[in-house]
């Protein structure tokens, strides 16, 4: 299931970026979608996550607050509107699908995962 992340960059700290994930060959609006992130040296960690409706959302501690998470199942489409963003914020951001209809991404449940779209935040 091509997932296509795209709106990585470099940004000051402070600045803002948003992230699009488009779907294709899946019916979108029956999976739960996430973000997840890998900083050089360390393990990919969950960001956010949002279930088939657009309804309910989850977020890590880190970016709560900082972070949302929207969908548009109309253009199969994810987005992560990242605000504030602080250094310790780049890193290569992965969209992923659950692994099942109706399921909510975590750790344990992906089912695809999108390229990657590297973020800097320059202090």
């Amino acid at each position: 299931v091509p997932l296509q992340a795209s709106g990585g960059g470099l940004v000051q700290a402070g600045g803002s970026l948003r992230l699009s994930c488009a779907a294709s060959g899946l019916p979108f609006s029956s999976y739960g979608m996430g973000w997840f992130r890998q900083a050089p040296g360390k393990e990919r960690e969950f960001v956010a996550a949002i279930d088939w409706t657009g309804g309910t959302t989850f977020y890590a501690d880190s970016v709560k607050g900082r972070f949302t998470i929207s969908r548009d199942n109309a253009k199969n489409t994810v987005y992560l509107q990242m605000n504030s963003l602080k250094p310790e914020d780049t890193a290569v951001y992965y969209c992923a699908s659950s692994s099942a209809r109706y399921g909510i991404v975590t750790v344990a449940n992906v089912g695809s995962w999108g390229q990657g779209t590297l973020v800097t935040v320059s202090s």
